[in-house]
């Protein structure tokens, strides 16, 4: 039986509740169907589907119920403006991650030609958007996995972002290469492992685990981070990262611990959550 696009809607809405899955879902599934946008898509809600695309979307939004994350059925996910592939290899980017790209850009302002590294690219959101947003900047990211880099890599080549891909252990590649740079951004595994059970199955069991757990307390790396530092900043330069909820207090004295006579700052998210910790070299 053929379906108004309202109607397949609708039916997702109420499947998705029942499966306690985002409700929004249905409607990036259904863009992603018929490869449309938001207002071309509101502006057809009563044309009728085709049994194929209705056979499509139902099966996806089945998947979501499941424990598929939406942005694995799409393929992509949006970021700061611009949309980049994603898979099981990277952590999905996230709202939170964008507050940190925009205070960070906030903050380099007056830098000219700046040398920009991001640590644990991941998906290549950040370096992408800082080299997007700032094309006079000279752009490394860096990550431990292989396939991330692959992802990365391409996400770079879609959107002509130039960029110098590192694979590594955090800022061990910049290191290796004796490599200075004026800014340093990540947002590294922060969950407590012990945590791993409060977690949705969506992020659990598609997301890599490599991206999502940072030891006992979460702040694993950081401390590791913290301790490459000094290594790798130029003075006057820039780092920013992101952090769990409740954990910026102690990454802040981290940093400080590394760079006694320097500046740290914390700042909050949209939610009001202590969020990102800048560290001012």
């Amino acid at each position: 039986m053929e379906q108004k696009i309202y109607e397949a809607l609708k039916w997702a809405s109420s499947y998705l509740i029942e499966h306690g899955r985002d409700v929004n879902a249905g409607e990036l599934v259904m863009k992603h169907v018929l490869k449309t946008s938001r207002s071309d898509l509101l502006a057809r809600l009563h044309d009728e589907l085709k049994s194929g695309q209705m056979a499509a979307f139902q099966q996806m939004v089945m998947d979501h119920a499941k424990g598929v994350p939406v942005q694995h059925l799409i393929g992509t996910e949006d970021f700061y403006g611009r949309s980049f592939i994603v898979n099981g290899d990277v952590l999905i980017p996230r709202p939170e991650t964008e507050e940190l790209v925009y205070h960070a850009l906030q903050k380099i302002k007056t830098m000219t030609n700046p040398i920009i590294a991001d640590i644990g690219t991941g998906s290549g959101a950040i370096a992408v958007t800082m080299k997007a947003e700032r094309p006079d900047a000279d752009v490394y990211a860096v990550d431990l996995s292989a396939e991330a880099i692959k992802t990365a890599a391409q996400n770079a080549e879609v959107l002509g972002a130039e960029i110098t891909f590192l694979q590594g252990d955090l800022a061990a590649p910049l290191m290796e290469r004796e490599l200075i740079v004026d800014i340093l951004l990540s947002n590294p595994p922060y969950i407590p492992v012990n945590e791993r059970e409060t977690l949705s199955t969506v992020v659990v069991d598609y997301e890599p685990h490599m991206a999502l757990f940072g030891g006992k307390d979460g702040l694993d790396l950081y401390r590791k981070l913290a301790e490459q530092l000094p290594f790798v900043m130029k003075k006057g330069g820039l780092v920013g990262v992101e952090t769990g909820a409740g954990q910026t207090k102690d990454v802040a004295a981290m940093f400080q611990a590394s760079f006694p006579n320097r500046e740290t700052e914390i700042v909050y998210d949209i939610n009001g959550k202590d969020r990102m910790v800048f560290l001012y070299v």
